[in-house]
């Protein structure tokens, strides 16, 4: 790339003349998206780093204005599109907040499974495409053959691998079926070897080791102040995690642990996520062992939950039903009210604000997601470090810029 002269007005004795700005992005393999930093550098030293986004902006939060409530979940699918049923389960745990609807416990327990598979899924991609950017490319393998398996069981739950859009108002599109629980079994028994040979291969992995331990470091102190939530704040130190501290569909019903460490650089945040990932999958094996049985959706006489579509096809009742709540002038009957929900989402606190105005389209649609925060604090994080650093740091953030731009 070509490298352009800044000067910088020092006596040429001993210092740098010139300080030289380097664009790292928005086409680069290391930034796995169209992510753009534009880096001073003194050498090959940081000076100071500009993050400049947009390069993905969809206007999504407009399109929550413009599509039902239903509809925008297709949206979801594309913000962290790494683990878009993470997304799925936020956006209408948030509608369902602002409907005042409660949930079946099967619903809770499906969407949880759901949303701890995405978690499983969105950790294994960031750890290794952060262990390939420094080199560990049978890690990076190994980490991508047990995420094909989730792909496997999400297709088999919903039809989809990759744009999910499984939730529904009120519910999930499909109910969990014996063969998706006998793929998760079977995931839930191969997983931890595979983990178990990742570990081995990076844990004590020198060159890893080198190029992570006391980079990018984030005290706790400016964890807080910064607005850092999920790993990148918990491996500094701050133990939040609103699967425990605000509680929502099942995780009350389950024993885990929250998974913190205190370095905060790259190194503690590789280690955080990977810990995490055993977490959840003691998770799913409890909620798999004791899922309930009952409906998967709230009953009918709710009048918020679109009908099965045989029912719409085969039965007069689904189909009046599936007119009411599409049709123009009908729909939900929505409070003029306004709510925020968030999840523990893989990055964090990924959140929703929802403002009602009576009609089944949101009047406004605002996001709250993790890599926003998180990347703002980049400049801070890298500044000292050298240019090899950049592609670690960013990393171990695990920035997604289509949940960045919206």
């Amino acid at each position: 790339m070509p490298l352009t002269p800044v000067e910088t007005g020092q006596e040429s004795s001993g210092a740098s003349e010139y300080l030289w700005t380097l664009n790292f992005g928005p086409q680069h393999p290391a930034t796995h998206t169209t992510l753009r930093l534009v880096l001073e550098l003194d050498g090959e030293r940081v000076v100071s780093a500009r993050p400049d986004i947009g390069y993905l902006h969809s206007g999504f939060e407009k399109i929550g204005e413009h599509l039902d409530f239903n509809q925008y979940v297709t949206v979801t699918d594309r913000m962290n599109y790494i683990s878009p049923m993470a997304n799925n389960v936020a956006w209408h745990g948030a509608v369902e907040k602002l409907l005042g609807i409660d949930l079946p416990p099967r619903c809770r327990y499906i969407r949880t499974i759901v949303a701890e598979l995405a978690r499983i899924s969105d950790h294994l991609l960031c750890v290794g495409a952060m262990g390939l950017d420094v080199g560990a490319f049978t890690f990076f393998l190994y980490a991508f053959h047990q995420r094909e398996r989730i792909y496997d069981i999400f297709e088999t739950i919903c039809g989809a691998r990759f744009t999910n859009s499984y939730t529904r108002v009120g519910g999930v599109s499909h109910d969990i079926t014996d063969d998706a629980i006998e793929k998760i079994r079977a995931f839930l028994r191969d997983c931890p070897a595979t983990l178990r040979d990742m570990e081995r291969l990076l844990n004590r992995n020198k060159i890893f080791v080198d190029r992570t331990r006391g980079v990018g470091v984030l005290t706790r102190a400016e964890a807080l102040n910064r607005g850092a939530t999920g790993p990148v704040a918990r491996a500094s130190g701050v133990t939040i995690d609103l699967r425990k501290d605000e509680p929502y569909l099942a995780y009350p019903d389950f024993d885990f642990q929250v998974c913190c460490a205190r370095e905060g650089d790259c190194y503690a945040r590789y280690a955080v996520r990977m810990a995490e990932m055993w977490e959840s999958l003691k998770i799913v094996e409890q909620a798999v062992e004791n899922l309930p049985s009952g409906p998967y959706r709230v009953g009918p006489d709710a009048r918020v939950v679109l009908p099965p579509k045989n029912e719409v096809y085969t039965t007069i009742e689904g189909t009046i039903t599936q007119f009411e709540l599409v049709m123009d002038g009908r729909g939900f009957e929505v409070p003029c009210e306004e709510t925020y929900a968030a999840i523990e989402a893989p990055n964090g606190e990924l959140g929703f604000y929802i403002v009602g105005d009576g009609s089944d389209v949101a009047y406004r649609a605002r996001c709250r997601p993790p890599s926003f925060i998180h990347f703002a604090m980049f400049p801070h994080l890298i500044e000292g470090h050298t240019l090899s650093d950049v592609v670690a740091v960013l990393g171990s953030l695990n920035i997604i810029a289509a949940e960045l731009d919206r």
